[in-house]
């Protein structure tokens, strides 16, 4: 008890806006955005009003984007971490290679209105993929209409996003969203429909069950920034409802967030979860330190996870009690920007601890190397193993060493 208190001691100490659950995937390589409140599935809107109102231009015009990713592998990885290693362990190599291609069309038909469209294609397999594809309508300046294919996000943590939730029985795919912005003085109000019926596949909504709904309001003011906001799907998940406050002192960064889930789909009963964290910049914004607490009561809880350059899309699973979490970031003035991170996370659902120290940089233009040590410190078979999970091993591995080499970039065109 007294060696668990002083980590809990020491987190704190320490404070950060990581969250416990959208750090979990590293594998991103962007992991500026670790800090700022930006993790994986986000669109291109924040939480901000005035952010998810599209741009009023006069010109018309049109943007054609291209983005190329060519990604080499080596991720060694055990069934059982080397100080577990038993004589029944198993390596498996995790080699692979792929190519992804994506292109965009950007297209502003008139002053009020506009459509974004991405296609990609992607090797091995050689498969096509329908990314965002949306239009943004604007009502006098008042009201300011997205919809069609994307992933939208709420609050600042994942547990928080009521988007992301899925039933346990599905449907589990990509988000189609029909939403209205409706900016009111440093704030706004924004209404939407949501479902993940796979209307990309032929098939339409046909039930009440089908259809999600929510409503959120923000307010940005001096000293804090607040949202909240609830979601409703009948038949077949709780009825949530989420409060969310972020603020700065001095150079720290703030945040405390709540929900509460009543299972309005079956027996009425009551739960919440809630967390609290910080982050702050040291030595000239080159290390952030960053810590969470977060507290599950909802027991089972599923989330839509999007796929990401090098994890495909996936339900995940996140089991109840405490969380927590440290973060580190260091940045070195060198040349390739290198990018020295170390994540732990700790679930005292089953004493599971998880620590993935690595580095990142870019030796050339348009190459990137990134190399991280995904382990497992707590028993054999413990939470962050498990399939269905937050693993930041794509295979599930409780100790794997991961080598990623990536070629990318991209290439716009504008006509007005």
């Amino acid at each position: 008890m007294k060696n668990f208190a002083l980590v809990f001691i020491l987190i704190f100490f320490f404070s950060f806006h990581l969250t416990a659950q959208e750090i979990d995937d590293l594998l991103n390589k962007d992991f500026d955005s670790l800090f700022d409140g930006s993790f994986t599935g986000k669109d291109d809107t924040s939480n901000s009003m005035q952010d998810t109102a599209p741009v009023n231009v006069n010109k018309t015009g049109i943007t054609f984007g291209a983005s190329y990713e060519f990604q080499g592998t080596f991720a060694p990885g055990w069934t059982l971490a080397p100080w577990h290693f038993d004589g029944t362990e198993e390596r498996t190599w995790g080699q692979g290679v792929k190519m992804v291609s994506n292109l965009s069309i950007n297209a502003q038909l008139s002053e009020v209105f506009k459509v974004y469209t991405s296609l990609g294609f992607n090797i091995p397999g050689f498969y096509f993929t329908l990314g965002d594809f949306f239009f943004d309508y604007n009502f006098f300046n008042r009201v300011f209409l997205r919809a069609g294919k994307y992933e939208h996000t709420w609050g600042h943590s994942s547990f928080t996003n009521l988007l992301a939730r899925v039933p346990d029985a599905g449907p589990f795919g990509p988000s189609y969203i029909a939403k209205a912005d409706i900016p009111i003085g440093v704030g706004g109000f924004q209404a939407l429909v949501l479902t993940r019926v796979d209307i990309a596949g032929g098939a339409i909504p046909e039930h009440m069950n089908e259809l999600g709904f929510g409503g959120k309001y923000n307010i940005a003011l001096r000293w804090f920034d607040l949202d909240m906001g609830v979601f409703f799907q009948r038949y077949v998940m709780p009825t949530r409802g989420f409060l969310s406050v972020k603020t700065t002192l001095g150079k720290t960064e703030l945040y405390n967030e709540w929900l509460i889930a009543v299972n309005t789909h079956t027996d009425n009963a009551v739960s919440f979860a809630a967390n609290l964290g910080a982050a702050r910049d040291f030595f000239g914004d080159k290390l952030t330190l960053g810590a969470e607490v977060f507290y599950n009561g909802e027991g089972n809880t599923f989330f839509y996870k999007p796929e990401t350059s090098f994890t495909e899309a996936d339900t995940v699973n996140v089991l109840d009690q405490f969380h927590f979490q440290f973060n580190l970031l260091y940045r070195i003035d060198w040349k390739g920007s290198p990018r020295i991170f170390t994540s732990v996370k700790y679930s005292t659902a089953e004493n599971s601890i998880q620590a993935v120290p690595g580095f990142k940089f870019t030796p050339l233009d348009n190459i990137e190397v990134y190399f991280a040590v995904p382990m497992e410190l707590g028993k054999k078979e413990v939470y962050y193993n498990n399939p269905g999970y937050y693993n930041d091993d794509p295979y599930n591995r409780p100790f794997s060493i991961m080598l990623l080499v990536t070629l990318t970039g991209s290439v716009y065109a504008s006509s007005f």
